[in-house]
């Protein structure tokens, strides 16, 4: 036997197996906790299930889950990529997970990475979970796969973005009263349930800047009515992702 067989090799794995691992070790994470699932599955569920068999608001005319399903599947968007991250993150930074991380061989853009690719495979399965919901309760989606796929995309970028912004600014405890505020306020008035036209015309415009609701009313072109890329809806999600990336890129602090 020559010398040195079994003799160590200190040194970091290979870029993209550690990626993969990091990847791997977040989404287990995140659907392992009991509160995420709630954000993540359960609401969603809820929602489409209660409003498109109960008659509560007025969606139009139409069947009720074909205006229902595109704003759901924004709001999964939305408590995956921002709630759900901002709240993890917020508390891994709080405990000293992030700055451990920092120090090992990983590179911090690639940590970063891994938990965007946490959060995409987490959304596929929400997508394909409540999409198998809205079609048994009689949804007829229409328009392209590939607009769906860019607005999804923007949406995860824009919401993203604005969720590390939050946990990397702001402390844990405060990370996590504030995200779910601003969810409860984008669920009730970010045109995911209640129609944008319900509201007062001074507000309807405002709120229709929200990222959220660009990003519900631009499925809804889609999926319901059957248009092309919304451009005006992807506009806006574009310009909320080029903010929230570049702030959370510039002022997240790691401990």
């Amino acid at each position: 036997m020559s010398a040195g067989t079994y003799a160590p090799r200190p040194g970091a794995a290979p870029l993209g197996r550690m990626i993969a691992a990091q990847t791997a070790l977040e989404t287990r994470m995140l659907l392992r906790n009991g509160e995420q699932l709630l954000l993540t599955v359960i609401i969603p569920t809820l929602l489409l299930v209660l409003f498109s068999t109960v008659d509560i608001v007025d969606t139009g005319s139409g069947a009720s889950v074909d205006f229902l399903a595109p704003g759901v599947l924004a709001l999964a968007v939305m408590s995956t990529a921002f709630t759900g991250q901002a709240i993890a993150t917020g508390f891994e930074r709080r405990y000293g997970v992030l700055k451990r991380l920092a120090a090992s061989p990983l590179p911090r853009w690639a940590l970063m990475t891994a938990k965007t690719l946490s959060v995409l495979v987490t959304e596929a399965l929400q997508i394909v979970l409540l999409t198998s919901i809205a079609l048994a309760l009689g949804w007829s989606p229409q328009g392209g796969p590939l607009s769906v796929l860019l607005l999804l995309v923007l949406g995860t970028a824009a919401f993203s973005g604005l969720g590390l912004l939050m946990a990397g600014t702001l402390k844990a405890e405060a990370t996590l009263a504030a995200a779910n505020l601003v969810f409860l306020l984008l669920l009730v008035g970010g045109g995911v349930i209640v129609p944008l036209d319900k509201f007062p015309d001074t507000a309807q415009s405002l709120l229709g800047l929200l990222p959220v609701s660009a990003l519900s009313e631009g499925l809804r072109d889609v999926l319901q009515h059957g248009a092309s890329l919304p451009w005006a809806d992807a506009g806006i999600l574009a310009g909320w992702a080029v903010l929230g990336l570049g702030a959370a890129a510039r002022f997240f602090r790691w401990e």
